[in-house]
């Protein structure tokens, strides 16, 4: 029998390791695990559930708004290097009875190449590091032992991705699956066996590997999106695209508030997906590199794009004229895309006003709205949709394959 004084101390503890020991050792029933068998089932179900608590999974950290603004990454400088070739080897063959065995010394195997890859599950440039170091190559060995190849290390990066070596451009990959040799691994030396010859039995000269290539490359996300927001400053992109989408750009009451595009993903109900990009402001005089210059004027290289104009300020449409300027002085033929005009801020009274005189002057409809309040969404997200699917149409048409989110 188990003495009572054990339970008298500690019972919980006792009972608990005792139900375990019943699942470890099987032991057989009788008058003296009686107590035992009737706690087991209650013991079992509480170390189960205490086991299933300690093994759930840690959630993961829904990413703040800070974290959020710093996710988009549109351009990176990399260091790259190929992988260092594997040295030869100088040996000779040692063997029973074979006294000129001759040379055995193998060749090192080569470095790896480092590979950019496009790869349609990433969006930015952000999990591109700085610098990349590709595998070295095996040094050879006895028995005319090749070393082994360094393995080739890929880099992932977004469709679209201009690969610059200063100003020149090495190569544009804008399709899924496209590679480009970054930098080529070294070559393996080369051992003593390969400088046997009839004038030379017993060589033993030997090569060192050489190293991999190394480069400085500029990586540039050209495409970015389908849509791309295009105004002067403070005219209400960032708001907008907080209001149609899950992004979360600065918004503040001062020019410039946007130093970094961002991207946000538009949704439809048929499971659709539609990218707008909010483009940092530009000014009269941008492609002049003022303000902020040229810097971000790449990213306006869009299927279609969408011109927000101020309602608020006077002569309204000055502001498509002036925007239409920039952008052909920059890339001729950029203004004549597929566009719609977004009159913006309509919930302020003096700019309900000016909406007939601006409709007037463009000749054409504008989406007039309130990315404030909320007001016409509704329009703007319907005419976005019209634009995309006539994009699609277009690109299939041709052949090419429409850009995807």
């Amino acid at each position: 029998m188990i003495p009572s004084r054990l339970f008298s101390a500690r019972p919980q503890a006792m009972l608990e390791g005792v139900g375990f020991w019943m699942l470890a050792a099987r032991v057989v029933p009788g008058p003296s695990c009686l107590l035992l068998l009737r706690a087991s089932p209650r013991l079992l179900s509480v170390s189960c559930a205490d086991c299933t608590k300690h093994q759930e999974p840690p959630r993961k950290q829904p990413l703040s708004e800070k974290k959020l603004k710093q996710h988009f990454v549109d351009h990176r400088r990399v260091l790259v290097r190929g992988g260092h070739g594997g040295n030869g080897v100088s040996c000779f063959h040692s063997e029973p009875r074979k006294e000129f065995g001759g040379p055995d010394g193998g060749d090192g195997g080569n470095g790896g190449h480092v590979v950019l890859r496009v790869d349609q599950q990433v969006k930015s440039l952000s999990s591109v590091l700085s610098r990349y170091q590709g595998f070295d190559g095996e040094d050879g060995g006895r028995k005319n032992c090749f070393g082994r190849n360094g393995a080739v290390l890929y880099i992932r990066v977004p469709v679209g991705t201009l690969v610059k070596e200063g100003n020149e451009v090495l190569a544009d990959l804008s399709r899924p699956g496209d590679e480009f040799i970054a930098a080529v691994g070294g070559t393996g030396g080369k051992g003593n066996r390969f400088f046997l010859a009839n004038d030379n039995r017993a060589p033993t000269t030997c090569t060192p590997g050489q190293p991999g290539q190394e480069r400085v490359l500029f990586l540039e996300l050209k495409t970015v999106a389908h849509a791309g927001l295009v105004g002067f400053p403070n005219a209400g992109k960032s708001s907008l695209l907080r209001a149609i989408s899950n992004a979360r750009p600065a918004v503040a009451a001062y020019p410039f508030t946007t130093l970094n595009p961002h991207v946000g993903i538009v949704h439809y109900e048929d499971h659709q997906q539609i990218a707008v990009a909010d483009i940092p402001g530009i000014i009269r005089g941008a492609h002049q590199n003022r303000g902020l210059g040229l810097a971000f004027l790449r990213h306006i290289e869009c299927p279609f794009l969408l011109f927000l104009v101020d309602l608020s300020v006077p002569e309204p449409w000055t502001q498509l004229d002036d925007l239409k300027y920039e952008l052909e002085q920059y890339d001729e033929g950029l203004s004549k895309r597929p566009y719609t005009v977004v009159a913006n801020k309509i919930d302020l009274p003096q700019a309900r006003a000016r909406l007939p005189q601006l409709q007037a002057r463009l000749g054409q409809e504008a989406i007039a709205l309130s990315a404030a309040t909320g007001e016409n969404l509704e329009e703007l997200l319907l005419r976005l949709k019209e634009l995309h699917d006539h994009h699609v149409a277009t690109e299939l048409e041709h052949g090419r394959q429409p850009l995807r989110w």
